[in-house]
């Protein structure tokens, strides 16, 4: 029995959505071994097994895979739900203690280096030479900010402030401080765990932000 028109869309909609998701993963593994400018349309077709005239028709330009894998590393999957409005954010904003706030922010951000840490290296290298990705790593620097001004709002109004200290300033100590550039130095390069980073992270943003006491040792 042939299928209907409608699934005849449907199977090739999953088929076109496969396509890009095997273009994206390609084009992520190239551009974190070679580097942006060293990897080409041509070799992003041959690694997923497709013509360059499908990247072209999925993506358009080089630029375009890039934003997309680096959106996808960044929220761990492909539906278009804003940072803000991730579960992880929203469990973060609503605790209703603030070292379990900076506890799920930073944890929050880790996973997201752990996934997207080396394309965003990927970004940052290749902006100061060329444009279209000094672009994108602006765009990627004003969504962290964004993000990071919200979580000291919702800090404030859970504890003061260290003395000086606005929510804009303290979204600026966390840029710096959380940041994927900081996560790279110290894990990729220094070899600290995953964990180490994590810890380092929540005590001197708990130290440099507010004026609460270091958490106990546990046990």
């Amino acid at each position: 029995m042939r299928g209907t028109s409608q699934e005849k869309v449907d199977g090739r909609a999953a088929r076109a959505q496969a396509t890009r998701a095997r273009l994206v993963r390609a084009a992520g593994e190239l551009f974190v071994a070679d580097g942006y400018t060293a990897t080409s349309i041509g070799a992003i077709a041959a690694r997923a097994g497709v013509s360059e005239q499908t990247v072209y028709y999925a993506f358009g330009t080089k630029k375009a895979i890039l934003a997309t894998a680096l959106d996808q590393a960044v929220a761990g999957d492909d539906r278009p739900v804003p940072t803000l409005e991730r579960p992880w954010v929203r469990a973060a904003l609503d605790d209703p203690d603030p070292r379990g706030q900076l506890r799920r922010q930073v944890a929050g951000a880790g996973e997201i280096y752990l996934r997207a840490a080396p394309l965003l290296d990927v970004v940052r290298s290749a902006a100061p030479t060329d444009p279209d990705l000094g672009e994108l790593w602006a765009a990627n620097l004003a969504q962290r900010l964004a993000v990071l001004r919200v979580f000291a709002e919702a800090l404030a109004d859970k504890t003061p402030l260290r003395a000086g200290l606005t929510p804009e300033t303290a979204a600026d100590i966390a840029l710096a401080v959380q940041s994927p550039e900081t996560y790279t130095l110290l894990v990729g390069e220094r070899r600290w765990s995953h964990a180490a980073w994590r810890a380092w992270v929540e005590s001197t943003l708990l130290a440099v932000l507010t004026t609460l006491p270091p958490e106990p040792p546990a046990g």
